[in-house]
Order: structure tokens, then sequence, then C-alpha cells
């Protein structure tokens, strides 16, 4: 895994995530699609809160203040991490759900969510060369990952978003 690269397309999505904002009206941002599920609102709240918890979870690895664990990576998760990306549409467990509430936030909310999510990545990309590999947090479905599994998870993760919302958009 290159860092350098994988932080820059980081960096890049969430440029792309902040282009976007401009792209719809206040009422289309906030608007729940007809046949249910997220507003693009909600999937900013939902996508942003991760990559802010994927950056806690790198940086306890990299710290080292959470367990070390021989354990590794689910089917999917070796899955995800392998080919980059998710298998599908997937849903999001019900216990992460419930830990991790989506709300309609408003465009200057989500801009300013992106400010910090790159403030946390700027912060823990120069330190993940560092990271052993041996402190590992559990992540649902994907099995237990270290810093750099996490991190990838989070380029993962922002850019599979992206076509949710392309799809919302598309409803319009």
């Amino acid at each position: 895994m290159n860092i350098t690269t994988e932080r820059r397309a980081i960096d890049q999505t969430l440029d792309t995530y902040r282009d976007l904002l401009d792209t719809v009206t206040d009422e289309q941002f906030a608007e729940t699609p007809k046949d249910g599920g997220w507003s693009i609102a909600e999937v900013y709240s939902h996508v942003l809160q991760a990559t802010l918890g994927a950056s806690i979870a790198i940086e306890r690895c990299i710290n080292g203040t959470c367990d070390t664990s021989r354990k590794g990576l689910s089917l999917i998760g070796r899955f995800v991490l392998f080919f980059r990306r998710f298998p599908g549409r997937v849903k999001t467990p019900k216990a992460e759900a419930s830990r991790m509430t989506v709300s309609k936030i408003s465009k200057e909310d989500a801009r300013n969510l992106i400010i910090k999510c790159r403030g946390r990545i700027d912060t823990i990309a120069p330190r993940i060369a560092d990271e052993t590999g041996i402190h590992k947090i559990k992540h649902t479905r994907m099995g237990m990952l270290n810093g750099k599994q996490w991190f990838r998870f989070a380029l993962i993760h922002l850019k599979h978003h992206l076509k949710q919302i392309d799809r919302i958009k598309n409803k319009f």
C-alpha cells in the first residue's frame, strides 16, 4: 500500500464531496427520495462521521492504545480491501447504525465536516508508515483492521458513497 497515493486519493475524494455541494440546491440536499432511502444530507452525515471514526481508529492503532491481535480480516474484509470496492450495495449493520446516527445536516455543516476530516487525515497520514500492524480495532463486517487497513477502508468507503449520491441525484 502506498500511503502517499491513498492520501492523495482521499484528498481528491473529499474535494469531490466539497464540489458536489455546489451542484445541488439546499432543498435537493435535504430531500428524501420518493422511493425511500437517505437524502444526500444523510449520506454526507454518515460518510463523514464514518471517516472521522476511521481516523480515530487509525490514530489508536498508531499510538498502540488498542488491543494487539492475531485475528485478521473477515472474508468480506479481504474482498473489500483487495478489490478496493464493496460487493454491490451494502446496508449498514443495525448495531453500527444505532451507534452512528445519521441526520439531515446542512450544506454548511457538511463543509465543516469535510474540513474536519481533512484535518484529521493531515494529522495521521504522516504517521501511518510507522504503524506496526499489530494493534487492531474490529470493524463490524470487515474483521480486525490495523491502521493502514482502516486508512484504505476510509478511502473505499468515501468513494462507495459517491455512487449512492449519484443515484439520489438522478432521481431529481
